[in-house]
């Protein structure tokens, strides 16, 4: 008797509510700036969103810029948002997955993870793993977390390149939170979110040795040619210096030379 698939998941409301209130927020602190899009067939999944990570706001910014798209995606976030009293049960009844990083149940992600592309899921990760401390906040070298749950899934990966979200809220927040969001009201920078083309990983045999490591370059290759035109007049430092921001170099992961194209 062959077995019922299961049903496709479906965005609770609680989600678009806040996806909504996302927007409220990043509106009030700055000027959201959304250009590309995903191809319609991928806009309710299954497909793996892969962000870069350069602020404590990012997540706010991608729930906000998401919905501009109309998509729902389930944000894989650390296990310390699911054990906070409120926020927890939030994120819990919003239908996103827990990562225990560091502990050994963070295996048990990548299999929610790829359950949750099987039902039909937009999945949004963050490949660097963490806030990424590049000096030049260009996306460091990645976990090959993304590149697993791609090869487990067969779902596409479409680099979500963003910029400005480090100008709203530092990344030692929420110490000096107040003081940032004061300088953010006033100024309302521009944060730009692009989506970019699916990445070609198809040419990648799963089971090859390195294959994981192979895939999570090219991720973070194309997130990176993703970003840099959004940042024409920071090639090298961003013009805002967060004091709270440490830098390291031990993940520093190249840039691929820039293309005609992006320099004009």
């Amino acid at each position: 008797m062959e077995s019922t698939p299961p049903a496709p998941w479906r965005a609770p409301r609680l989600w678009h509510v806040l996806q909504v209130l996302a927007r409220v927020v990043v509106n009030a602190l700055a000027r959201l700036r959304v250009t590309g899009d995903l191809p319609e067939h991928l806009r309710h999944g299954p497909v793996i969103l892969a962000a870069n990570h350069i602020s404590p706001f990012d997540p706010v910014v991608l729930t906000a810029a998401c919905r501009v798209r109309r998509v729902a995606p389930r944000i894989m976030a650390t296990g310390g948002l699911f054990r906070a009293p409120v926020v927890g049960p939030v994120m819990r009844r919003s239908g996103h997955i827990r990562v225990d990083r560091d502990t050994p149940a963070v295996g048990d992600a990548l299999a929610s993870a790829a359950a949750a592309v099987a039902a039909g899921s937009v999945v949004l990760v963050y490949p660097e793993g963490r806030i990424g401390l590049d000096p030049g906040m260009w996306p460091e070298r990645g976990k090959t977390g993304t590149a697993r749950l791609a090869f487990a899934s067969g779902a596409p990966v479409v680099p979500v390149a963003q910029w400005g979200a480090h100008e709203v809220l530092p990344y030692g927040a929420p110490k000096g939170l107040l003081r940032a969001v004061a300088r953010s009201v006033r100024r309302r920078p521009v944060i730009r979110v692009h989506f970019g083309a699916p990445i070609d990983l198809d040419d990648l045999d799963p089971v090859a040795p390195g294959a994981a490591r192979h895939a999570t370059d090219r991720i973070i290759d194309a997130l990176t040619a993703t970003l840099a035109p959004l940042r024409p007049d920071e090639p090298d430092l961003p013009r805002h210096a967060d004091p709270s921001r440490p830098v390291a170099l031990r993940r520093q992961h190249r840039r691929p030379p820039a293309r005609a194209e992006d320099a004009g």
